[in-house]
C-alpha cells in the first residue's frame, strides 16, 4: 500500500514541480493529479481487501474532479513557491518543522514537513515528507519520499 501511495504522490509532485505556462489546461492537469492523490489517500483509509481497492478508485476519481477545479487557480508563481519551499524544507529544515509558502497574489498557500533523513542501501540520502496545499479554501494533503541526487537536487521517488 505504501508503494501505491508513493507512486501517486510522486506523480503529483512531479506535475507540481514542472515549470509550465499559466494556461488553464495545465493548471487543471496539476490540480487533477493532486486531487486524485488526495482522494486515493482518503480511500486507502477505508476498509480492506477489495473494498479498500474500490474505495481508493472512487476516492481517486472524486479527488481528481475536485482537484481539476482547484487546479484552475494554480499559477506559475504557486508552483515556483511550492518547488522552492520543498527544496528548502528537505535541505535544511529539522524533522517535523513545517516550512510554509504563500502567494499573496493568488491567495494560495501550502507547507512541507520533512521527517528524519536516512540512507538507502545505495548510500543515497532520502527524507519522507508531508505536503499540504490550500487553493480556493480547499486543502489537500499527501505524503512522499524525496532522495538527494548526485547533483545535489531532490527527486521525488515513485
Amino acid at each position: 500500500m505504501n508503494r501505491i501511495l508513493n507512486v501517486l504522490m510522486g506523480g503529483a509532485m512531479a506535475i507540481s514541480l514542472v515549470a509550465c505556462d499559466t494556461e488553464a489546461g495545465q493548471k487543471q492537469q496539476a490540480g487533477t493529479l493532486l486531487g486524485a492523490v488526495g482522494g486515493a489517500l482518503a480511500g486507502s483509509a477505508i476498509g480492506d481487501g477489495r473494498g479498500q481497492m474500490a474505495a481508493i478508485a472512487v476516492g481517486t476519481l472524486l479527488g481528481a474532479g475536485i482537484g481539476q477545479e482547484v487546479g484552475k487557480s494554480l499559477d506559475r508563481a504557486d508552483r515556483t513557491a511550492m518547488q522552492q519551499t520543498m527544496t528548502r524544507s528537505l535541505e535544511s529544515s529539522p524533522s517535523g518543522q513545517r516550512t510554509e509558502w504563500r502567494n499573496p497574489d493568488s491567495g494560495n498557500y501550502g507547507a512541507y514537513t520533512p521527517q528524519p533523513a536516512y540512507k538507502t542501501a545505495s548510500n543515497q540520502t532520502c527524507r519522507e515528507f508531508q505536503q499540504t496545499i490550500t487553493v480556493g479554501g480547499r486543502q489537500e494533503s499527501g505524503y512522499g519520499t524525496a532522495c538527494r541526487q548526485p547533483d545535489g537536487s531532490w527527486q521525488i521517488q515513485n
